[in-house]
């Protein structure tokens, strides 16, 4: 795998064991150099102290965690730093008044004052003299003398030296014996051995993509290793060139901050406090960030800097890069696996739908070139027909009788996107979410091959309690598998707390359904308004034929959506955080599941269920002219325009579609830049050496730990709308295309230039995300199918060409005619009938099947709706069930994981337990020549025989 600090890929890797003698001797020169280096004053510690001694010792209570487990019995093997220290004598690192002179010494730098020591995290704090001062003092100063208790160094910036003069800064720093100790508890993997597994063949489109391929260097900035867990009784094993450069900052920043978030600070309440979580919200401490390594528009001037920000700036943050493929190992490498599996996944999803933006453009502008051969618009259009047909007035008393040829623009429009080629994407894009979805596991299996994920389990992070979790939980129960005791919640809580959650869900759903009925009443309420006011004003009168009442409401009803959706957006935010928090929820990967849950539930009813009204609901339960159907017995229900609702579905599907992407980037891009230019204008003219570097970052956004759940949370969404709805807006997927283009490059400048450095955290998926896909792909088979049967005009046109149709020559003519019914004028109720009839009309045709008003079965269905609503039926059955068995067909012939990568996974493996096995047994051999008694010659035998089992197998 890669990593850095170790050999160039062209040394020759030299045998561990042979060499075990010269890196023992390397060791004991380098730590001679160590003390010989200025290091300030260090912070003393006993030296068999550790963290989890501390939290026992603090209030007589036990630690829990696998943190408390692990480093409880190494704690011993970290060197103290002063011996001769104890705890109530120590003092801070640096005292508060020392002023260094900044005419000699530049604070763009990453490491300490005395330009060895690597700065891992950066903590702030605001000395503010209120009621609350010396109890953050307290706490403060407890922490940091825990935080050096456990092996870490640290060093505070008075603040004099800070830039408003207000801001303290306490940079901190892990040694070496810190980075080894949690690297085994983290089950961190580093290099035992270069690759030797020769490199996929190439490919022979290679030379035509070479212009989207970035240098070699940027796109694999480290060689490429095999990898086992650390382990501090095996240093000789590993590939360790450079002590200071081994472990990469992201491990680094991994490493203290998860010593950060479990470091206690005191006892209040008489309940134990600890966390770096708990002391920035209670205002102890304002900010805790890894630093950047450099500035993102140039290189520092340190030679020791490896600038890997300005490089992921040039080569990927900037727009006019949009062409190039992104730099995923470095992203990986800069920011953790998790951020870089985000930019992997978002990265092939927008190359997946180049080829869906590609067919769907296809069949629109199949429809744009056929427009003028569609019979049902030239029909609507001819004044001899259209113009002589006398519609029933669409709203009660105060609309009109009106002539069919007035929709005669809006159902040309309509034949966009309601043709035969909407039977075909919608079957394609059934299709293409499985090749989609298939194609990414292929993809993941590489990378977590690529990025030593294979044998990360999730569970390592089950294992892992949230500090919340056990600061919240007084009680305790022993663990079954552990057989240590830990908090727990009792069920009785947890029950009490899950309906108040529930509770709290089922009240905002209702809430959007309630302001999804308000903007339906407002659609009814309006759209006698609009009639009235296209009719009687002259100047609209020259658009009428484009800007139809319908058109009108339909937008205008589309907009007031959009504006209600992010409203309730921005307020079911908080109230999800606020719910999920009083779960409190065990794990972190608990926590952001059912997070994630509650958000996508909110936001799936939130974004479609205007889009469902429309495709589903809108114009199906009309009743007829005399017998309309009202909603709450006042508002008539809506009825779709005469070429059909699918029009109106794809205006409503664009304007919430486009306006959330656009809406989205303003927060994304524009928002954060306004905030940090705010905050710097007053730093803008210092130079470097006045404005250090832990400032800079300080001034940035902070990215938060949802920052991921609402990169995730927002593509999913536009998921939904390419797949659910795709069969009424072909075009969908090349403006999520063009979304996307700009979405990797807006979000990677984000995270370079205008955000603070996350932490990095491993993951090796997409996690729950994955099943929320899986479950939105099946669904939108559903859905398209019904759009296809239910909404647009196809199905009833069918019917008619097969078996209505009386023009051999022409078998579509006469088609709108046989699509409306008649309607007797004289048969309306008073509370129907239109205020005036100018022109005395007798009869007036309406959208239906129903038969004429001097049959024997007056205004009752006729046999040809029975006869499309069973061909509706069985279209729905038919399309679900080839495009299901397609589906299930193409994921079951894609394997999940690739070949070539399974035959690595195993060599790989096979060589790292041979190398194991070879180190164990040189240590044996040497036992042996030492005279260990305990080193027998039939375990001599026994680790002979387990490596040749091992070959064997």
């Amino acid at each position: 795998m890669p990593w850095g600090g170790s050999p160039a890929p062209d040394s020759p890797p030299s045998s561990p064991i042979s060499s075990r003698k010269a890196r023992r001797k390397k060791k004991k020169k380098k730590k001679r150099k160590k003390k010989k280096a200025a290091t300030m004053n260090r912070l003393g510690k006993k030296a068999n102290e550790t963290l989890i001694e501390m939290n026992l010792s603090a209030d007589g209570e036990e630690c829990n965690g696998p943190l408390c487990e692990t480093i409880s019995t190494a704690g011993s093997e970290v060197p103290s730093s002063s011996e001769g220290l104890n705890s109530t004598e120590t003092t801070l690192l640096i005292p508060e008044h020392q002023v260094i002179d900044k005419r000699h010494q530049s604070k763009d730098s990453i490491f300490f004052r005395d330009g060895v020591r690597r700065i891992d995290f950066v903590l702030s704090y605001v000395d503010d003299l209120n009621k609350e001062w010396e109890k953050k003092l307290e706490r403060r100063k407890e922490f940091e003398s825990n935080l050096q208790k456990a092996g870490l160094e640290l060093e505070t910036e008075d603040k004099k030296e800070s830039e408003d003069g207000k801001i303290y800064f306490v940079k901190i720093h892990a040694p070496w014996e810190v980075l080894i100790t949690y690297a085994e508890v983290l089950n961190i993997k580093v290099p035992i051995k270069e690759n030797d597994i020769p490199s996929t063949v190439e490919n022979p489109l290679d030379c035509m993509l070479a212009p989207l391929r970035l240098p070699e260097k940027v796109m694999h900035p480290e060689p490429d290793y095999f990898t086992a867990p650390f382990s501090k009784d095996k240093q000789e094993l590993y590939l360790i060139n450079d002590e200071s450069t081994f472990f990469s900052p992201s491990m680094r920043n991994r490493i203290v901050n998860y010593i950060l978030t479990r470091c206690p600070y005191g006892t209040e309440e008489g309940k134990k406090k600890f966390g770096i979580k708990r002391l920035l919200n209670n205002g102890t401490y304002s900010a805790a960030y890894p630093l950047h390594d450099c500035q993102y528009w140039k290189k520092a001037n340190d030679p020791n800097c490896d600038n890997e920000r300005y490089t992921l700036y040039m080569e990927w943050a900037r727009f006019l890069r949009f062409y190039k493929e992104q730099p995923l190992d470095l992203i990986r490498k800069y920011y953790g696996e998790k951020i870089g599996i985000y930019f992997a996944w978002l990265g092939f999803y927008t190359e997946m739908l180049f080829l869906a933006a590609v067919v769907g453009l296809i069949c629109f502008l199949y429809g744009l070139f056929t427009m003028d051969e569609n019979m049902s618009s030239k029909e609507i259009c001819d004044p001899a027909i259209g113009g002589e047909i006398i519609m029933c007035p669409l709203c009660d008393r105060e609309c009109e009788y009106w002539r069919l040829n007035t929709t005669c623009q809006s159902s040309e429009y309509s034949h966009l996107f309601d043709n035969v080629a909407t039977l075909f994407f919608a079957i394609f894009m059934g299709i293409w979410v499985t090749l989609f979805l298939e194609f990414w596991k292929r993809r993941q299996a590489r990378l977590k091959y690529e990025w030593d994920l294979v044998d990360f389990e999730e569970e390592q992070q089950q294992l892992q309690l949230r500090p919340e979790y056990e600061a919240k939980c007084t009680q305790k129960k022993k663990n079954p598998v552990t057989q240590e005791m830990e908090p727990y919640l009792p069920v009785t809580s947890q029950a009490v707390r899950f309906c108040i959650s529930g509770t709290t869900v089922l009240f905002w759903v209702s809430l959007i359904i309630a302001s999804m009925i308000a903007v339906i009443v407002y659609r009814l309420a309006v759209y006698a308004a609009f009639a009235s006011l296209m009719e009687n004003t002259q100047t609209l009168q020259p658009i009428s034929g484009l800007l139809t009442p319908q058109l009108a409401t339909s937008v205008t009803a589309s907009c007031l959506n959009f504006v209600i959706i992010m409203i309730l957006n921005f307020l079911y935010e908080k109230i999800a955080i606020w719910i999920t928090d009083m779960e409190i929820p065990r794990t972190h990967m608990e926590y952001e599941n059912r997070l994630t849950m509650k958000m996508f539930l909110f936001q799936f009813v939130n974004y479609y269920s205007s889009c469902f009204y429309v495709a589903f609901f809108k114009g199906k339960f009309v009743g007829y002219p005399g017998a309309y159907t009202y909603m709450f017995n006042r508002w008539r229900n809506e009825e779709c325009d005469p070429a059909g609702c699918l029009i109106e579905l794809t205006t409503q599907l664009t304007i919430v579609m486009a306006g959330k992407q656009i809406w989205g980037n303003i927060q994304e891009a524009i928002v954060p830049w306004i905030c940090n230019w705010w905050g710097r204008r007053k730093a803008r003219n210092n130079p470097e050496n006045l404005y250090s570097r832990w400032e800079q970052d300080h001034d940035l956004q902070i990215f938060g730990a949802l920052g991921l759940f609402y990169e995730y949370l927002e593509m999913v969404i536009q998921f939904g709308f390419i797949t659910l709805f795709v069969a009424s807006f072909p075009l969908a997927p090349l403006l999520a295309l063009m979304n996307n283009i700009l979405e990797i490059r807006v979000d990677s400048w984000k995270l370079t230039t205008q955000y603070r450095r996350p932490v990095a955290a491993k993951a090796h998926s997409i996690g729950v995300w994955q099943e929320i896909l899986n479950g939105m792909a099946i669904l939108s088979v559903v859905t398209n199918a019904f759009i296809v049967a239910f909404t647009s005009d196809m199905i009833p046109r069918l019917v008619y060409y097969y078996a209505y149709s009386e023009n051999e020559d022409s078998p579509m003519s006469g088609y709108i005619n046989n699509s409306l019914s008649v309607f007797q004028i004289s048969d309306f109720p008073d509370r129907n009938k239109p205020k005036l009839n100018p022109e005395n009309f007798v009869i007036c045709r309406y959208r239906d099947y129903r038969y004429p008003p001097d049959h024997e079965r007056k205004y009752l269905h006729t046999m040809q709706f029975w006869h499309i609503l069973a061909a509706k039926l069985a279209f729905i059955i038919i399309m679900e069930h080839v495009v299901f068995i397609v589906k299930f067909f193409v994921a079951w012939m894609i394997p999940d994981v690739p070949a070539d990568v399974k035959a690595k996974i195993k060599r790989e493996k096979y060589l790292t337990q041979k190398i194991l096995h070879e180190y164990e047994l040189e240590k044996l051999k040497e036992r042996l020549c030492q005279g260990d008694k305990r080193a027998t010659e039939k375990e001599f035998i026994a680790t002979e025989g387990r490596m040749e089992l091992s070959r064997a197998m």
